[in-house]
């Protein structure tokens, strides 16, 4: 078996434990998952363009799909990219900080991602990823986790607004590290204040998605 031949098998065994884990239920840090497991993860060993999000949310743990649901076609827009390029594996990965839909805290919004997820599958699956070259780094678990493993260290106190305000900094990072808020509807309020995200990041999130993608960086 040839060397990339056997990286390819070894992402494959890896991918394949991640859709079979139940640790969160059968060995939880803290209170086990209220639901069975349904781990959501899309990545190949030939997309250089990953987008590493939250959590699924409950549509997204009934369909199978990474950003199946209105946040996901926000995000899309933001690319310049329909649902066909976004859902070829060969062209973008998808792999969020918590692989399951973590469920509803007693306010009825969603949970944080899960612990166990990062800390027995993300190391190894990304350093199996070396050819990704830009991650899309969406919210503040995805943000700190991916930052950190590169050796930058955020302060505690750091809003997702003052790290996506800082992109430019991540950008001399291997892989490059584009930090963007939550595709969120509650965010528009956000989006109106910042107009400098549409303005001066979202030129540069579509073009990396054409460099990387394929894509011509038109909606």
């Amino acid at each position: 078996m040839s060397r990339s031949a056997g990286s390819e098998a070894a992402l494959a065994a890896l991918v394949a434990g991640i859709g079979a884990c139940r640790i969160c239920v059968e060995r939880p840090e803290g209170a086990p998952l209220p639901h069975e497991p349904r781990p959501v993860a899309r990545v190949s060993a030939k997309a250089r363009l990953l987008i590493a999000g939250q959590a699924p949310g409950m549509r997204v743990h009934r369909s199978g799909l990474p950003f199946d649901d209105p946040s996901g076609d926000r995000l899309r827009g933001w690319m310049g990219v329909d649902r066909e390029t976004f859902y070829d594996v060969s062209r973008i990965g998808v792999a969020a900080m918590s692989f399951c839909f973590p469920g509803y805290d007693a306010h009825g919004g969603d949970l944080p991602p899960r612990r166990e997820c990062a800390r027995h599958w993300h190391d190894p699956l990304f350093a199996a990823l070396p050819q990704v070259e830009t991650i899309l780094a969406v919210g503040k678990y995805a943000q700190a986790y991916h930052l950190r493993r590169l050796g930058v260290a955020l302060p505690r106190s750091a809003s997702v607004a003052e790290t996506v305000g800082r992109w430019r900094e991540f950008s001399a990072l291997t892989p490059k590290i584009v930090p963007l808020p939550h595709p969120s509807w509650r965010n528009s309020a956000w989006l109106k204040r910042n107009s400098w995200f549409a303005e001066e990041l979202l030129p540069v999130v579509r073009a990396e998605v054409g460099r990387l993608a394929g894509w011509d960086g038109k909606t």
